[in-house]
């Protein structure tokens, strides 16, 4: 933990402090950006103010009184519910304004972490209570060079076997042998592990109306065999097996045969068209140094599919923060989930992945974008056209 770096950032937010909050691990979060694990899973409250000036300070229970050890600061202990709640106002008793892992109308629920009965204890001590979404994002979104180099690397190995799937489903379907959307999952599962990748689930193969269920995964029990005259969405998203690896996670589309029809192809290139304008907004406001919120991202690629007619068909959210776990802390691309205000901001990546689904085919097309300092880049191989098989 960077005490310094915390403590200047959150006078930069304008809060009295950051109190983080947790019981039986509900709050990951907290965890990381504090930078410690206990030595046994906590089973009852514990509280840690980190103040904008000053010395921090925890309150543990008696009988887990070490829970907090190795981060710095006082401890105060308590035993009964009144001498915490008792506790608790001492260690606020300055403080007028603190952030919580909180979102209002929980908004990002990536940060709505602590209970409504935690946020109204808080504030029955006159204590405001702010969303540390930004602060999260700026302590546990940012990349170092050591995850964007595990991000790229992983990046070549995954957009190999994403070429590999697809001429694999090429061979079949040449020789006339069955191939079906489970036979693919599991060929790409087989070459993650041959790659020293891991996952934690997927990745997405479906054929026609399947590819219209945005998380669609086939099941030993459920799949479809894939047959010329098909549309084959592959989505897989993977990471280096190794401490501090973050995930790459990109979808292509492909059709199954010699000409591709008209429909397919239009949708294709309205998605297209709709990840490359997100894109673009993107790197411009980046290069120009101006403010980029995650939600202006989306509104970009939306209008651009209701201009063509395909907007009622664009289901989710354009993008998704990504780290260490393949949806992040960070800022998403969204205005219609939710409506994410956070700033994009640099070391961070996320996902622009439009999609159009209709009741025949869906088709959606998924890149990674990485903010530096004063440019956005596509982290792999960006698709242009609809992969003949």
């Amino acid at each position: 933990m960077d005490l310094a770096a915390i403590q200047s950032a959150l006078r930069q937010e304008g809060v009295d402090g950051w109190l983080f909050f947790d019981h039986h691990r509900r709050d990951p979060l907290a965890y990381r950006i504090l930078g410690f694990q206990p030595e046994r899973e906590p089973t009852r409250r514990w509280y840690y103010l980190i103040p904008a000036e000053g010395e921090p300070e925890g309150l543990v229970h008696r009988i887990e009184s070490s829970i907090l050890d190795g981060l710095p600061g006082r401890r105060r202990v308590y035993a009964s519910w009144s001498s915490q709640v008792a506790a608790l106002g001492e260690m606020l008793r300055s403080c007028r304004r603190v952030a919580m892992q909180y979102s209002p109308r929980c908004a990002i629920p990536y940060v709505s972490l602590v209970d409504a009965g935690t946020v109204e204890l808080v504030r029955s001590f006159g204590v405001e209570v702010a969303s540390s979404a930004d602060l999260v994002q700026y302590f546990e979104a940012r990349w170092t060079e050591k995850k964007l180099e595990t991000h790229v690397r992983a990046a070549g190995l995954i957009d190999s076997i994403r070429a590999e799937a697809f001429r694999y489903v090429g061979s079949k379907l040449a020789a006339g042998e069955l191939v079906t959307e489970w036979h693919v999952k599991n060929f790409i599962l087989d070459r993650f592990r041959q790659a020293g990748l891991v996952t934690d689930h997927g990745p997405i193969v479906a054929v026609n109306e399947n590819a219209s269920d945005p998380h669609y995964e086939p099941r030993a029990d459920r799949h479809r065999a894939i047959r010329r005259g098909d549309v084959l969405l592959i989505d897989l998203w993977a990471k280096l097996a190794e401490p501090g690896a973050v995930y790459y996670d990109i979808t292509w589309t492909a059709y199954c045969g010699d000409a591709i029809p008209t429909e397919v192809e239009r949708v294709f290139e309205a998605v297209r068209g709709a990840r490359d304008a997100a894109l673009k907004r993107v790197q411009e406001a980046v290069r120009e140094g101006r403010v980029l919120r995650g939600f202006e991202v989306d509104d970009v690629a939306r209008a651009y599919l209701h201009e063509r007619g395909y907007e009622e068909y664009f289901v989710h959210r354009t993008g998704h923060s990504i780290g260490e776990d393949v949806h992040g802390a960070g800022a998403n691309m969204d205005n219609l989930e939710t409506r994410d205000e956070r700033r994009i901001i640099p070391w961070t990546c996320f996902s622009i992945e439009p999609g159009v689904y209709l009741p025949q085919f869906g088709i959606r097309s998924e890149v990674n974008v990485f903010v530096g300092d004063r440019e956005a880049r596509v982290t792999g191989e960006v698709q242009t056209a609809l992969v003949r098989i």
